[in-house]
């Protein structure tokens, strides 16, 4: 499966089948945002929130490609991503593309 942010494949020619998503809410147990919490009183990066939102864009990603092999698409172009914040220690991740057959 081929994954661009593009709206085209150098070279290949394709159809489209349509926009295909996915999506999770990822959250960190409480002692996560305990110490991320303290982590804003000195600054710095927050290494806890920053895996998970590595982890949700993953999995987003992955269920959007899932999606779109049950179309039976060869690709996925024009991929983005949103999030938002459901709760605090909380965010949802979104994964949108058109899936693509190549002809």
């Amino acid at each position: 499966m081929i994954l661009v942010n593009t709206d085209y494949i150098t070279g290949k020619e394709f159809t489209m089948l349509g926009m295909v998503k996915g999506s999770t809410i990822q959250s960190k147990n409480i002692g996560k945002d305990i110490t991320q919490g303290f982590k804003t009183l000195v600054g710095g990066e927050l290494t806890a929130y920053n895996e998970m939102m590595n982890d949700a864009r993953a999995l987003a990603t992955k269920r959007m490609v899932v999606e779109a092999e049950a179309l039976g698409a060869d690709a996925v172009i024009n991929i983005r991503y949103a999030s938002a914040s459901v709760m605090a220690g909380a965010a949802e991740v979104l994964a949108y593309g058109t899936a693509v057959k190549f002809i």
